[in-house]
């Protein structure tokens, strides 16, 4: 972020991390990004992501399924998407509380408040 501000000019204390989730595999990748990080090996509880719809219903026994590949980088806050977005926490493992590590915005066609009350959330690990 702070590589991201200097590089632009921009105030450090006005930038966020946006997040995009792409409909590639790790493997599919074998350069690094210009700006920012591509991040894989993320799970998602409560429900699963579709390349078209953003967030939806999980599939049944499949409580955790695997994420995309996800394009993390630096913008200025004013240049932030905020219509169709589930503010949805990151946490180390399925124990919740403690292992909280960032919040990811990602895109959703439902209102925010069906993933709050499906306890949505990304795992660093199963």
């Amino acid at each position: 972020m702070q590589s991201m501000a200097r590089k632009n000019e921009w105030p450090l204390d006005k930038m966020c991390l946006t997040v995009d989730v792409t409909k590639k595999t790790k493997d599919d990748y074998g350069h690094p990004p210009r700006e920012g990080a591509y991040i894989h090996g993320l799970y998602m509880e409560g429900a699963r992501w579709d390349a078209q719809c953003g967030i939806t219903e999980a599939w049944l026994k499949d409580l955790t399924p695997a994420m995309p590949v996800i394009y993390v980088r630096a913008i200025p806050v004013d240049r932030q998407e905020t219509k169709s977005i589930y503010a949805c926490p990151v946490y180390k493992t399925k124990t919740r509380g403690p292992t909280y590590v960032w919040t990811f915005n990602l895109k959703t066609k439902e209102k925010p408040a069906r993933w709050i009350l499906a306890g949505v959330a990304l795992l660093l690990s199963v």
